[in-house]
């Protein structure tokens, strides 16, 4: 192992080893909360953008390479970058909304006042509700309430790769049940 001290605490911080992240984030913190605060409006934003950041930092210290940068130069492309997508996802992201309410189309200007595409929103949301716990969640998540699909894996602590899975199925599992309602919904002739 290469005496360089950045490189120790990375390796540390990379094989878990108690206290190294706390290490990372005492030398760290200050510099990162500056630039999230520079990024977000509210104090409270700002600490958590830090603490996702320092959640990256620890799931990604095998990569850290002494010889592309410096450490603080690393910490602070990582911070930057997690910033600016979660710039991006808010800026983007619809507002949260209830399965019933969107399905619907309650609650809003476009209110679905089509007593067939009223049925239709009914039956699917009936059969959403029919899907196992996963693959509801994993379409409430990712359709209705606009998150991604990293995101939702996040959220319900499961593998990126069980989530696309679950959403692959549920998807499948509402065509095969209502392929009507399906086609009515995307405005195709019955």
């Amino acid at each position: 192992m290469d005496r360089d001290p950045d490189l120790l605490l990375m390796h540390r911080v990379s094989t878990g080893e108690e206290g190294a992240i706390e290490d990372l984030y005492d030398r760290f913190a200050p510099l990162v909360f500056k630039v999230a605060w520079q990024f977000h409006q509210s104090h409270a934003e700002a600490e958590d953008a830090v603490q996702e950041i320092f959640i990256r930092l620890w799931q990604t210290a095998d990569r850290f390479d002494p010889r592309r940068a410096k450490l603080v130069t690393w910490v602070m492309l990582i911070a930057r970058r997690h910033l600016i997508d979660r710039l991006r996802r808010s800026s983007v992201r619809p507002r949260p909304g209830t399965l019933e309410g969107d399905v619907m189309g309650r609650g809003g200007p476009s209110s679905a006042q089509d007593p067939d595409m009223i049925e239709v929103g009914e039956k699917l949301l009936e059969r959403i509700r029919e899907l196992p716990r996963l693959q509801r969640e994993v379409i409430e998540r990712s359709y209705i309430q606009g998150y991604t699909l990293r995101e939702v894996a996040d959220q319900l602590e499961a593998p990126l790769g069980t989530i696309k899975s679950a959403l692959s199925r549920g998807l499948a599992r509402l065509r095969e049940k209502a392929p009507l309602e399906w086609a009515l919904e995307r405005g195709d002739s019955a």
